[in-house]
């Protein structure tokens, strides 16, 4: 078996049908972003340390992260300490389109595969880095974590309630950003190398990433606002916008801050008379008089279900959502409209159920990759790919060279 470059499907859910990707990396970022490629119809190959994806060696969430991340691809388990390791990294490099590696700083360059080294010898090769503070910095060096890049990049300043210690977001919403953003970026210069033929070094960094996903926030901020302060649920200069409000059987959030919007609100809960409130006349009046506008509205839906108040302001086109636990997320009508669990096909003949691309491309059923690999389970078949021979494969193995 080889790896192609040439595109052998035309199907619109396969874009990236022979496109080769190297996916060096670990947990979560730059899995994600390799990932994101094989769902587009890229074969891609994980070049997995011999113990595996440290993912692998962190209980039951890491054994989520590999399976979120890693569906659709080959795993090949090398020594890339070793000559004959690092030997086998350059030969599949050498038929690749793509490299992806978010590993601590400055590993790959010491076993002699960075960016400057690759493209050195491949220049059609797209080299992708995702990094915790970047390469520029002083924290160039720095281990860095997506709860690391929440903190200082302000998300977590903003985060939680105005008495309380920050808290992060609660997910790792960056690492997933990042593989998003980095996907993102490898398509751009795929596109562009069919221009100029040349490949290009990209960069993500979680810090960026961080920042990226504040951008209104700080535009504000760099526009002369004031400092962003935690307030819990609300928005700081609209009210009701994202307010959490609780119901007979649970909380929604709603935002109805433009004035039409706050009108429709009044009118559908019969309450008129709030619109000529001095408190609550106006959008200014209603961040400055917050406390008693959330006292109006618990008293308005707390005889509501969740549900039922959606239901009902969702008929006047007002904005609101029920807070639902993942075990009412997973029956929502709407999430399972989408399609976007699929069910993903594991070596041993089982299956998991995982989250599939978050978007359509046409009309065709949502692709569902094979799920993802044991630690070095294609490692024969990828070898032989690259023109070993079966003796040269057992000799490796005795060595310690390929698991």
């Amino acid at each position: 078996m080889t790896y192609s470059r040439e595109n052998t499907s035309t199907s619109p859910a396969a874009p990236l049908a022979g496109v080769s990707v190297i996916d060096l990396g670990q947990y979560i970022a730059g899995p994600g972003a390799a990932m994101a490629l094989a769902d587009l119809g890229a074969t891609v190959i994980k070049v997995e340390p011999m113990t595996g994806d440290q993912a692998r060696h962190v209980g039951r969430y890491g054994e989520a992260m590999v399976r979120a991340y890693n569906r659709g691809k080959r795993s090949i388990a090398l020594d890339l300490k070793s000559e004959s390791g690092r030997e086998v990294a350059w030969r599949l490099i050498a038929q690749c389109d793509v490299v992806v590696q978010n590993l601590r700083p400055g590993a790959v360059e010491k076993l002699g595969l960075g960016p400057t080294q690759v493209r050195a010898r491949h220049p059609r090769v797209i080299y992708l880095s995702i990094s915790g503070f970047g390469s520029e910095g002083p924290s160039r060096e720095r281990p860095g974590y997506d709860i690391a890049a929440q903190a200082e990049s302000g998300l977590m300043s903003v985060t939680g309630e105005a008495d309380r210690p920050p808290q992060k977001v609660g997910v790792p919403i960056i690492d997933a950003a990042a593989a998003d953003l980095g996907a993102q970026a490898v398509l751009a210069a795929l596109y562009g190398r069919e221009r100029s033929g040349v490949g290009e070094t990209l960069e993500v960094s979680l810090l960026e990433t961080a920042l990226h996903l504040q951008a209104a926030t700080w535009c504000e901020y760099l526009g002369g606002g004031p400092e962003p302060t935690r307030i819990g649920h609300g928005q700081p200069n609209n009210a009701p916008a994202a307010e959490v409000v609780a119901t007979r059987d649970g909380h929604i959030v709603l935002s109805a801050y433009v004035e039409d919007h706050w009108k429709r609100f009044c009118r559908a809960l019969g309450r008129e008379e709030l619109v000529q409130d001095p408190r609550f006349s106006s959008n200014e009046q209603r961040v400055a008089h917050r406390a008693e506008l959330r006292q109006v509205l618990d008293e308005c839906l707390s005889a509501y279900t969740s549900d039922a108040a959606v239901q009902m302001l969702s008929q006047h086109q007002i904005v609101a959502g029920a807070v639902r636990p993942y075990r009412d997320v997973l029956t929502n009508a709407d999430v399972m409209a989408t399609g976007i669990f699929v069910d993903s096909a594991s070596s041993d003949g089982g299956r998991y159920r995982a989250l599939g691309l978050p978007y359509r491309m046409g009309s065709g059923a949502r692709p569902t990759p094979a799920a993802a690999p044991e630690c070095g389970a294609d490692s024969a078949e990828v070898l032989a790919g690259l023109g070993y021979s079966a003796h040269d494969i057992s000799t490796m193995r005795e060595s310690g060279v390929v698991a």
